[in-house]
């Protein structure tokens, strides 16, 4: 991640043409809506609502890097379960969850799940979104034989595949995912510029809820009507399934 320094972060607040109240940092002035100051000297960006922090001069996002003794370091992948929520104080979805209906992962929605008669008592509750990574890939955390893999489709949301069945649609991704423990789920995909969400009625095709997106340098202009967000995950105990099978 490239070191921000006093003058270059000044400029680029300059630069933007919309200043609020100016504070200091060291000798330079700054925005405090647009970044934060570190031991009066390091300027970092506040970016999805996180203020990035400092390792010996080089900002970083704890949903992905951890700094010990001034060594910069990625989390180490999460091996559990985990639900996702959304992260970002500015936004009224700020700790919602990530929900999955329709195949599809959507924002403070309503997941939608299916279980047999026959499982009984052994069906999970049904009612998360319960997710499990490995190697960088996705999947659902579901009983179902075969399992339901996630996946990046064509239009850069986040999907899953029907029960029993592998079938995604042509030009979808299914793999370059991060999922940090202690930190973030993470789009390592298309030069991403990560995750954001979508409000009823913007462009990325939500319907009436909040959608998810993955924003890149091919589709930044689409989603101009969305907002950043970082996905905060939330483990569970291992062995942990959220349904049966996810509809």
């Amino acid at each position: 991640m490239p070191r921000f320094t006093l003058t270059a972060a000044a400029l680029v607040g300059l630069a933007s043409g919309v200043l609020g109240d100016l504070e200091t940092c060291g000798q330079a002035q700054y925005d405090p809506t647009q970044y934060v100051c570190w031991d009066n000297q390091f300027l970092c960006p506040i970016t999805a609502g996180e203020p990035l922090s400092n390792c010996a001069g080089a900002c970083y996002s704890k949903f992905m890097y951890s700094c010990t003794n001034n060594v910069l370091a990625l989390l180490p992948a999460t091996e559990a379960p985990f639900t996702l929520t959304v992260d970002n104080p500015a936004l009224l979805i700020h700790g919602k969850p990530v929900t999955a209906a329709g195949r599809h992962w959507s924002l403070d929605g309503e997941t939608s799940s299916y279980c047999p008669d026959q499982v009984g008592d052994a069906c999970p509750p049904g009612d998360e979104t319960v997710i499990v990574s490995i190697g960088g890939r996705v999947s659902m955390s579901v009983m179902v034989p075969g399992g339901q893999q996630a996946y990046l489709d064509p239009f850069w949301n986040m999907g899953y595949t029907q029960a029993h069945s592998a079938a995604i649609p042509a030009g979808s991704i299914s793999d370059g995912f991060g999922a940090y423990e202690g930190g973030g789920f993470v789009n390592l995909n298309g030069n991403g510029w990560g995750w954001a969400a979508c409000p009823p009625r913007a462009s990325g095709g939500g319907g009436p809820g909040w959608n998810l997106v993955a924003r890149n340098e091919t589709n930044a202009e689409k989603y101009n009507d969305c907002h950043p967000i970082n996905l905060k995950i939330n483990s569970l105990p291992s062995g942990t399934f959220g349904a049966w099978q996810y509809t």
